[in-house]
């Protein structure tokens, strides 16, 4: 087990070329952000939930379906305050409250989601667009989570004797 009770501890090296993987995914995804929109903050928080997905990724907060459920939700949520009330806190207060009952509700507890609703209250800029890119941004960390899984299960493969 890992320092932090989560999956076994792989070699240094292997356990670099893990964290290569949600690198890379975010860097891919600040290189599209800057391409398509200027509303960088709102994607910050796929940066913790790629982080997570490295740290451990078969625990079950850090599956496809909490990482969709929550994100997409929170994202939704937080344009759909922000649309209601305006951007500021009564915005904000509702997409959190809202999102933190989704996630209990579908029991799809996923942290980073939490931010997500507050960054789209406050900012949600132009809406659908944001949503749309916000979508592929989710979609390619999703995309991570079956790369590291699958990475973590041939590098474990790999270095047993």
């Amino acid at each position: 087990m890992g320092p932090l009770g989560g999956r076994p501890r792989l070699a240094r090296r292997a356990e670099l070329l893990l964290a290569l993987l949600p690198t890379a995914t975010v860097l891919l995804l600040l290189w599209l952000l800057k391409l398509l929109s200027n509303q960088q903050l709102l994607f910050a928080s796929l940066a913790s939930s790629a982080f997570l997905i490295y740290l451990d990724p078969g625990h079950r907060t850090n599956s496809v379906r909490t990482l969709a459920i929550s994100q997409l939700g929170a994202a939704v949520l937080g344009t759909a305050m922000h649309a209601w009330l305006g951007p500021g806190y009564a915005a904000a207060a509702g997409a959190l409250v809202l999102t933190i009952g989704l996630m209990v509700a579908t029991n799809a507890m996923h942290p980073p989601a939490v931010a997500t609703a507050l960054n789209f209250a406050f900012r949600a800029g132009a809406g659908e667009g944001n949503l749309l890119l916000f979508g592929l941004a989710v979609g390619l960390v999703a995309v991570l989570v079956l790369l590291q899984r699958g990475s973590a299960w041939l590098l474990a493969r790999v270095g047993q004797p």
